[in-house]
């Protein structure tokens, strides 16, 4: 493709990608699914032209595109979750000096109705689990109280507050990628797949979902320990795990890493970080509500998985119900099992087979859990940026077929949608993993 052409085709998909952010995150509802298919299948095809047309743009011409799309979505309310009604909720009990861990939305209401306010009372009709209590920690907890705090009792304020924070950490999701690119010597063409994904824009930006700080927390985790900054790696590990408890999963790995497992100032720093993040859980016993949250969810929520739904068929045909209650206990033995195994075996010897360690361990658990909402695979396909699999990035585009479910009157999932997915994910991981052999450069 000449040069010339290719000035003018990549600017040209750049204003058809943004028009095509802003009538999805304004004017489609998640139940509109073929509406919400076909659009960010638009996209992802956008993203992929950009990145395979001609020479690839200057990497802040990426990041001024990137950016630029993500603003379209900035005064948008979420059209594709209703998560946010409890992050503003958490938030402004906070900022009532409330533990927003003590009382369920719908106990406070009925047993303490002096304690709510209007605006608390509106956050509660749109809020979609008022029976639970809090699984948020307390790092997002101080997320939703600077948003209830900015906000004065005004939802969109809030969102937009909660935007705001999201992009910033995205930016600095974007900044330390070109870092590590540079540090082993990637090409930073790579850029393109993160920061131009329709996925990560959507559900970061365009959902509020936290994912994108779990991720910017692990790129420094990894920056630092690239430069040989043992107590910052281990903090920024640490405050991971207090943003979302997932990357808890990874510790095998810094075990089984000679440079973390060697290094005291390295725990020191996780320890830290971790006290921080979850010694509020201490006031008033906060701790129990919320470990009964995580409970219910580990053992009664079901969405978009793969394994586990195979299984759950067996139960109902063996024993006639469903058999989440006995499933999921022994799913989790046999993901701690492979973590623990794969981290044994592989022994990473530098930095970039420690990365692609913990990619195995994300798929690892999210084909054995009973819940994958597409958000959760963003700090997986992050670290896989620095890979040669391509699994993670095909799944950005597979998971598209879950959101079905919300078309359904009843919430119903389809077999064949799943089917789609994760037949498309099957084969990805089969090139990945017993096809195409991983080259990874031996850089520390």
């Amino acid at each position: 493709m000449s040069k010339q052409l290719n000035r003018l085709l990549i600017p040209f998909l750049g204003l058809l990608m943004a028009a095509g952010f802003y009538y999805l995150g304004y004017f489609v509802p998640r139940e509109n699914f073929w509406l919400t298919f076909m659009l960010f299948s638009s996209l992802f095809a956008g993203m992929a032209a950009v990145y395979y047309l001609g020479k690839a743009p200057k990497w802040s011409l990426i990041f001024i595109a990137g950016l630029f799309f993500r603003l379209v979505l900035l005064p948008a309310t979420p059209n594709w979750s209703d998560d946010y009604p409890r992050f503003l909720w958490d938030g402004e009990l906070v900022r009532m000096n409330q533990n927003p861990y003590l009382d369920t939305p719908e106990g406070l209401l009925q047993n303490n109705p002096e304690r709510a306010n209007s605006y608390l009372n509106s956050l509660f009709e749109t809020m979609n689990s008022p029976q639970y209590f809090s699984v948020y920690p307390p790092l997002n907890q101080a997320i939703f109280y600077l948003a209830a705090w900015g906000a004065n009792l005004d939802a969109k304020t809030g969102v937009l507050i909660l935007r705001v924070i999201l992009i910033l950490g995205e930016i600095g999701v974007f900044f330390l990628l070109l870092k590590l690119f540079d540090h082993f010597q990637l090409p930073e063409k790579r850029l393109i797949l993160y920061w131009l994904n329709p996925l990560v824009i959507m559900e970061i930006t365009g959902n509020l979902h936290f994912e994108g700080l779990v991720l910017l927390l692990l790129l420094a985790s990894l920056y630092a320990l690239s430069k040989n900054r043992n107590l910052l790696s281990g903090g920024f590990w640490g405050l991971s795990v207090g943003m979302k408890l997932l990357p808890l999963m990874l510790i095998p790995t810094f075990f089984s890493f000679q440079k973390t497992r060697r290094s005291t100032v390295f725990w020191i720093g996780s320890a830290l970080a971790l006290v921080l993040s979850f010694a509020w859980l201490l006031i008033d016993s906060s701790w129990v509500h919320f470990l009964q949250s995580l409970k219910l969810y580990q053992g009664k929520f079901e969405f978009n998985a793969s394994v586990y739904y195979l299984l759950r068929e067996v139960g109902f045909w063996v024993k006639g119900y469903n058999v989440i209650g006995e499933i999921t206990p022994i799913l989790s033995a046999v993901t701690l099992l492979g973590i623990l195994y794969f981290s044994w075996k592989k022994k990473p010897q530098n930095l970039l087979q420690l990365i692609d360690l913990w990619g195995l361990i994300y798929l690892i658990y999210l084909a054995l859990h009973p819940v994958v909402h597409p958000w959760y695979l963003i700090p997986a396909f992050g670290l896989s940026l620095f890979t040669s699999k391509k699994a993670f990035l095909i799944w950005t585009f597979a998971v598209i077929f879950s959101y079905q479910a919300y078309g359904d009157p009843n919430y119903q999932e389809s077999p064949i949608f799943l089917f789609l997915e994760y037949s498309i994910l099957a084969l990805a991981v089969y090139w990945d993993y017993f096809r195409q052999k991983t080259h990874l450069k031996t850089i520390s």
